[in-house]
């Protein structure tokens, strides 16, 4: 009998983690565009002010346009796609940021190294679903 035991598969997997990770990406971008400044004390443990407000709340906007990219649409998602390279190409270099401003600048907020962990984590899902998707994939299939 197959039923609740089965594992969820890549494909569900693979839309549940692109809904949390652009709802994820869209409160962050609201919260930057309407407080930079709080973001930025709480990630990263530095005062924001001048242009610095402008940029965070350009940040802010620019996350939102990624979660909103990145939604998943449509019954079938699979490793590969845009929404998917969006997600791991932006998660992946942002845990590397975070991790270089502190190591550089010494930067550290109370969610600096939730943050880290968080954008890694995905990042790693994500390039273990694709590594995965390829390994399994057909023959001959080129996608």
């Amino acid at each position: 009998m197959r039923g609740a035991t089965c594992p969820l598969r890549a494909a569900d997997m693979l839309k549940k983690l692109l809904y949390f990770t652009s709802v994820a990406e869209i409160c962050t971008g609201l919260v930057l565009v309407v407080s930079p400044a709080l973001v930025v004390t709480l990630l990263l443990g530095a005062d924001l002010s001048g242009v610095g407000i402008a940029l965070g709340m350009s940040f802010g906007i620019t996350l939102l346009a990624l979660g909103v990219a990145c939604w998943p649409r449509g019954p079938n998602v699979q490793a590969g796609s845009p929404a998917f390279w969006g997600m791991l190409v932006y998660n992946a270099l942002i845990a590397i940021l975070l991790v270089d401003l502190f190591a550089v600048g010494h930067f550290a907020g109370i969610l600096l190294w939730p943050a880290v962990a968080l954008h890694a984590v995905v990042a790693l899902i994500l390039a273990w679903m694709w590594f995965d998707a390829r390994r399994t994939r057909p023959a001959g299939d080129q996608t």
